[in-house]
């Protein structure tokens, strides 16, 4: 077993950085032509989306994927002997069928859909994605490869078991040489933690896959081109020639991607942004490749190799990115978050404990120029008075924080800075949705909860200023409505931790928290944010708002066939076949009690679900059409805890409640308790709520989520 690098959580924040960055570049052109993008862009030095009225942070597969893929570790307790057909039950897990992560090309067209399907039919990884089940044209598509960085991120320094983890993710969708390129960029970014130069990582993967395959040989014409050939372009009409896609089959054969991924990392001689521009020029599948090629990078790097000798990268981006998935708890992220994530599954891989920066602060900075999605808010009356920047030092319990410097601040001209906690707005869920990639997203930041933030003014502030805490949540007609903590007069060099529960918003979901400064007169200095953080259970009813609008129902992850908005009922679920659920919360609720008033029309089973991790991970409490109602555990498959007798009846309502208490869980039904359970084998211990409809119709017109009494 490999030690770990002394800076790994920041070249693990550099790769995934590197990673967003190419996926932003190249995604606005994905599918173009060299000859295209020449004519029509000219060489790509920078982000172009606004070219396409395109807005920077996208859904994209090639992040969700990524990103996404990578939980079967944790969940699989961060086993070393993790199976493919444990990585294929995280596939069923997290990903919603035709609205989430894959592209929904249709079965023998879309090579991660034909997987999903034989998935969803019973067919384990790796038989979902062999060659002899789907075909080679199919088996050998692009994505095993573009999915693949985080596999190799939790192995730095090895480069074998990165490329072992790389076949058993890659084998779930793929097969053949699909496999080979992915253990090919897999073992190079490993190996990128402590080997520097391009063509010894190039040898080391080398080593890890057949010579007689295709992508061995590709490897080394390119290589041998290069030797040759100084001019890259020149080069590419070889590979064009040689390994274009006229040469295969399908919409996106691998062969040809990863020859120019190759192709960019020797041409631009291991530099962050020489390369960048290649491998986007190039044209092809251009998201795909450029996000390998950043996140070797980064990680090759640094955060010095992206910051440095090129454009800022970073301050578009301000570490955002989306992960749309069954646990909408995560679809609003960031870059430094995320990077904790892969960290601490890496440091249990090595038997190493996990870090929490900051006595683990949601947002901490505490990275080299990490933002963590903070930004000045654009409204007229706040813009332009504001910058923020990450800073050494101004900190208690890390080594940076957020300088939030203010100029001109007067009365009517407040300074306001946040991060989001949910969709920014209704016009950005309709656009991915357009797109065919959904923004599927739960709030980070629920009433019940108690935010702390610590905050100092900077010692050389030319006078006392006014400080609060802020958030934004949807109100009537899904309008931004502002509400503040108490405010504190800070004099230079003083600080104060603000301690804010948050209460109810009237079934509007909270987009933003940030900080708001203000003053009586003219005020210019800075203040710094050590953290901001939340913590405690919700204390929520999800209903319809009394003043309408529609992002309340976004928050909602919607898995089920039909979620219509115009039933007299706030919830009115309709599932064809199988399981279905609506699912709302994040991952880190723990102990608390879900209710609800639930009426089943024509349904199999429907019922109430707590810790929710997922479509394949909570516990149910189930009103069955068999005349019982049943306490059931999804997890691997489905357990019934406890079941009774039960005569209901379609069309009448039944309130049921569903307590969960560390390893205890209590059903309630209409006021009696009819089940006491201690799951004390693989107990699940956190996640969200959600609504369960079988093979029917049910209807709620409220959830009601409080903390449970302790045992």
């Amino acid at each position: 077993m490999h030690s770990l690098p002394n800076d790994y959580l920041e070249r693990v924040y550099a790769g995934i950085l590197g990673k967003l960055i190419g996926v932003y570049v190249g995604r606005p052109f994905e599918g173009w032509s060299y000859e295209r993008i020449q004519r029509e862009l000219g060489d790509i030095h920078y982000y172009v989306h606004e070219r396409f009225g395109a807005p920077l942070i996208v859904t994209d597969d090639d992040i969700s994927g990524t990103f996404t893929f990578l939980r079967s570790l944790p969940d699989h307790d961060n086993r070393r002997d993790l199976t493919p057909a444990q990585i294929g039950q995280s596939w069923l897990n997290y990903i919603v069928e035709r609205r989430a992560i894959l592209w929904w090309g249709g079965m023998g067209n879309s090579t991660e859909h034909t997987a999903f399907l034989r998935l969803k039919a019973g067919i384990p990884a790796p038989e979902s994605g062999s060659m002899a089940r789907n075909g080679q044209v199919v088996a050998e598509q692009i994505g095993a490869q573009i999915f693949i960085d985080g596999w190799a991120m939790v192995a730095p320094g090895d480069p074998e078991f990165a490329a072992d983890l790389a076949r058993r993710a890659a084998s779930v969708s793929h097969d053949g040489e699909a496999i080979y390129a992915a253990q090919v960029i897999a073992a190079m970014e490993a190996q990128a933690f402590v080997e520097p130069d391009v063509n010894q990582l190039l040898d080391s993967a080398l080593a890890l896959i057949p010579s007689e395959s295709l992508v061995y040989r590709l490897i080394n014409d390119i290589r041998h081109w290069h030797a040759s050939e100084p001019d890259w372009r020149k080069t590419r009409v070889k590979i064009a020639d040689h390994y274009g896609y006229d040469q295969y089959g399908g919409n996106c054969h691998v062969i040809p991607n990863h020859a120019l991924i190759i192709h960019a990392l020797l041409y631009g001689e291991g530099d962050f942004h020489k390369s960048l521009m290649i491998v986007n020029t190039c044209g092809w599948d251009t998201d795909c490749n450029s996000g390998n090629v950043g996140c070797l990078l980064g990680i090759k790097n640094g955060l010095a190799g992206i910051n440095e000798g090129g454009p800022d990268w970073r301050t578009p981006v301000a570490d955002r990115l989306y992960l749309a998935t069954a646990e909408g708890g995560r679809g609003i992220t960031d870059a430094v978050a995320e990077a904790l994530h892969v960290t601490n599954i890496g440091r249990a891989l090595a038997g190493a404990p996990p870090l929490a920066p900051k006595r683990g602060a949601r947002f901490h900075f505490d990275l080299p120029g990490a933002v963590q999605g903070f930004l000045p808010e654009a409204s007229a009356e706040v813009n332009g008075v504001v910058t923020v920047e990450n800073v050494v030092g101004q900190s208690q319990l890390g080594s940076h924080s957020l300088a939030i410097r203010y100029r001109g601040v007067a009365p009517g001209r407040s300074a306001r800075v946040a991060t989001p906690t949910f969709i920014p707005s209704k016009a950005v869920a309709d656009y991915f949705n357009r797109r065919g990639y959904a923004l599927l997203a739960s709030p980070t930041l629920y009433p019940g909860q108690t935010v702390r933030a610590a905050l100092s003014a900077a010692e050389d502030s030319a006078q006392s200023v006014t400080c609060n805490l802020y958030l934004q949540f949807y109100g009537a007609e899904d309008q931004l409505v502002i509400r503040r903590s108490p405010v504190v007069v800070l004099a230079p060099g003083d600080s104060h931790l603000f301690v804010w529960p948050i209460t109810d918003t009237d079934g509007g979901p909270i987009a933003a928290i940030g900080v708001e400064i203000s003053h009586a007169q003219r005020a210019d200095g800075a203040v710094y944010l050590d953290y901001l953080t939340w913590d405690g259970e919700p204390d929520v009813v999800f209903r319809r708002p009394p003043h309408g609008g529609d992002l309340w129902r976004l928050a909602w992850v919607d898995a089920v066939d039909q979620y219509g908005h115009h039933w007299p009922e706030a919830f009115r679920l309709s599932q064809n076949r199988g399981r279905g659920l609506l699912i709302q919360g994040t991952r880190e609720w723990r102990n608390y009690t879900v209710s609800a008033a639930i009426t089943p029309h024509l349904a199999k089973a429907a019922g109430i679900a707590a810790r929710v991790q997922g479509l394949g991970r909570y516990y149910a409490l189930l009103l069955c059409d068999d005349q019982t109602i049943r306490l059931v555990k999804a997890l691997d498959g489905e357990q019934i805890l406890a079941e009774i007798a039960f005569a209901w009846r379609q069309g009448q309502s039944y309130e049921l409640a569903l307590s969960v208490v560390n390893r205890q869980i209590t059903a309630v039904v209409d006021g009696t308790v009819l089940f006491a359970v201690a799951d004390d084998e693989r107990p699940l211990l956190e996640g969200s709520v959600a609504l369960v409809c079988d093979e029917g119709r049910m209807a709620t017109d409220a959830v009601h989520i409080h903390p449970a009494p302790q045992a």
